[in-house]
Order: structure tokens, then C-alpha cells, then sequence
């Protein structure tokens, strides 16, 4: 079993639609797919159609392995419209980071958990939070790699900057099987210099860590979200669903070579 976190210091860059629409490619590839919203904004659980009510959530599940209580995983999975498991977050998880500062190993409490469902699936996608926080760092104690969807701005190379920063203090002192897997340029547009520059910045600085695979602006993908649906269960000829299904190839084939 593989797991991925979709992860970058930087609020809008497309993490919770990229989370959702590769697991879903991935899904059509035959991949056997979970996802886990771990970020408190809970995008991830709404965009798949369930309310903010729902329970219980990722914020239960880690107070339970806080409290040295058995846990048995699948009790928190769900399934969404679109068919794709999902262990839901909610608000309540911003409460996580303040109540885990004292527990001792709080870095491995989601690490300890997914062995669990190891025989179950094949790839397990992680929707983080745009900070580094307790959250964010359990998600990448548990990932073999990171995979950072990146805005195609420059501004947003600064949370870019800054993740990778953080990303190297965790694999030196509690991960060091993390890699990043590499960086997705979204909202992308051909036609604007600047998403040609930022392109070329990237792979002077990144290599083919950056994917060849852009995901272009579509409004599909918003749409889709609306309805709690993945883009190809919304509309699987429009770009979005082209473009997410060329980034799993890409990645399909990145991950047989790691």
C-alpha cells in the first residue's frame, strides 16, 4: 500500500479538487483508492456530499487513539456518491491540535492506524491542511510520499518554498521513507506568460519532479464539487476529467518506479 498526501503551505492551490478527482482516475485505473480528509476546513467530506454533521469523523478517530482506545478503521470509512471511501473530517478536528500537544507520540497517531487497512486498498490519498500543524505532520508521518498541487502564480512559490522546509525537518527527524513525488501546476493557462515562466522556474529548479501533466482552469471541477460528485461522474469529457485522468497516468507511473 502506497500513501500519498496532497500537501502544500498555501491555501487555494487546489489540494482538496486534485485529492479528489486523481483518487477517482486512480479508481478508474483499478486502483482500490481511500481517501482521508485530515484538514479541519473538512473541503474534502462537503465536496463528496456529506454534511458537516456527519459522524463520527477523523477528529473522533485520533481522540480515540489519544486515549489508548482499540480502534477498528473501517468503522469510520465512508462512501461517497461518487463511490470513493472516505474517512470524513470536521470542524471539531481544529480542536486536534491544541488536545494532541500533550499526547505522547502524537506525530504517529494516524501512522500506527493504516496498517490496519493495509490488505483493503492499494493507494490511501490524505486532503491536509494548508499550514504545517500537528495534522499535517501526522498525514506526513504516515506518507511515503508528497505529492503538492502548486497554483500556477509566483506568489504561491513562497508556500511552496516554505513546505519544503518543513518537509525536510520531518524526513530528517520522523519520516525519513518520505519523498516528494512531485508538484502539479493547477488553474493553469497556456496562453498567459506568466504560467510559462512559472513553468520553466519549476523545472530548472525541481527537474521531473514536476509533472508534465497541467491542469488547465475548468469550471467543471467547481461544478462537480457542487454536486458531491468527482469529475467524471460530472461530466468525464470535459477538461477537468481529461486532464485529472493524464496526471493519474503520469503518477501511476511515477509510483511503479519508486
Amino acid at each position: 500500500m502506497q500513501t500519498l498526501s496532497i500537501a502544500i503551505q498555501k491555501g487555494g492551490s487546489g489540494k482538496t479538487t486534485t485529492a479528489i478527482n486523481l483518487a477517482a482516475a486512480l479508481q478508474l485505473l483499478g486502483e482500490r483508492i481511500l481517501l482521508i480528509d485530515i484538514d479541519p476546513q473538512a473541503n474534502m467530506t462537503q465536496a463528496l456530499g456529506f454534511t458537516e454533521d456527519i459522524e463520527p469523523t477523523m477528529y473522533q478517530l485520533l481522540r480515540c487513539v489519544a486515549d489508548g482506545e482499540e480502534v477498528n478503521l473501517n468503522g469510520y470509512i465512508k462512501v461517497s456518491a461518487s463511490g470513493l471511501p472516505l474517512i470524513p473530517a470536521s470542524l471539531d478536528l481544529a480542536a486536534a491540535e491544541m488536545e494532541l500537544v500533550s499526547v505522547y507520540g502524537r506525530e504517529s497517531l494516524l501512522a500506527g492506524l493504516l496498517p490496519s487497512v493495509t490488505p483493503q486498498y492499494d493507494i490511501v490519498i490524505i486532503d491536509c491542511p494548508p499550514s504545517i500543524g500537528i495534522l499535517t505532520v501526522n498525514a506526513l508521518v504516515a506518507s511515503d510520499a508528497v505529492l503538492m498541487p502548486l497554483q500556477a502564480e509566483f506568489l504561491p512559490m513562497k508556500g511552496l518554498e516554505s513546505f519544503m522546509r518543513s518537509m525536510k525537518t520531518i524526513q530528517v527527524r520522523l519520516n525519513r521513507r518520505l519523498q516528494l513525488l512531485g508538484i502539479v501546476l493547477t488553474r493553469y493557462d497556456e496562453r498567459k506568460e506568466m504560467n510559462q515562466r512559472l513553468t520553466k522556474t519549476l523545472i530548472e529548479r525541481f527537474g521531473d519532479k514536476v509533472f508534465s501533466t497541467k491542469i488547465r482552469t475548468n469550471i467543471a471541477l467547481a461544478k462537480a464539487q457542487e454536486k458531491g460528485l468527482d469529475i467524471f461522474k460530472f461530466d468525464r469529457r470535459s477538461n477537468g476529467a481529461i486532464d485529472y485522468a493524464a496526471l493519474a497516468d503520469e503518477l501511476y507511473q511515477k509510483l511503479k518506479k519508486e
